[in-house]
């Protein structure tokens, strides 16, 4: 069985980690369901600690990531989650995905060299999602 036909679950041949990106969506909903639209930004994110805990999903959160120019420091931002060492995940709330957040995200697989960052918000109609992959 290969790693992208597992417990009968079929994923496209291409999809980056698709059952522990699979897991942590799942997860994003099922925070939505018990909290629902318009908390803070931060509630929604000591949720997903206290539910990648219980899944016994290892994480890093508030990860500082060192910005470079020409090999230079000039900044330390700091992504919400890393999870298992391969998936980064941004949390926002609001109902609009914008383009700031996704370059935000993208610059975080760049500083770290990671290929997939999930970008997920807590909208009033429901979790949205964009999955971010590091094509360099």
């Amino acid at each position: 069985m290969n790693e992208n036909t597992k417990k009968n679950k079929t994923y496209k041949s291409d999809l980056l980690y698709p059952e522990l990106s699979y897991k942590i969506v799942g997860l994003l909903f099922e925070i939505y369901e018990s909290f629902g639209p318009g908390r803070r930004e931060e509630y929604y994110q000591k949720a997903l600690s206290i539910a990648l805990s219980d899944a016994k999903l290892a994480f890093k959160k508030e990860l500082p990531v060192k910005i470079n120019y020409k090999g230079k420091f000039i900044a330390t931002n700091y992504l919400d989650f890393l999870v298992e060492e391969k998936i980064v995940v941004e949390m926002k709330q609001g109902d609009r995905f914008n383009p700031k957040d996704i370059k935000q995200v993208y610059g975080y697989l760049q500083a770290t060299k990671l290929k997939l960052g999930i970008l997920a918000r807590f909208t009033h109609s429901g979790v949205k999602y964009k999955r971010i992959v590091n094509v360099t």
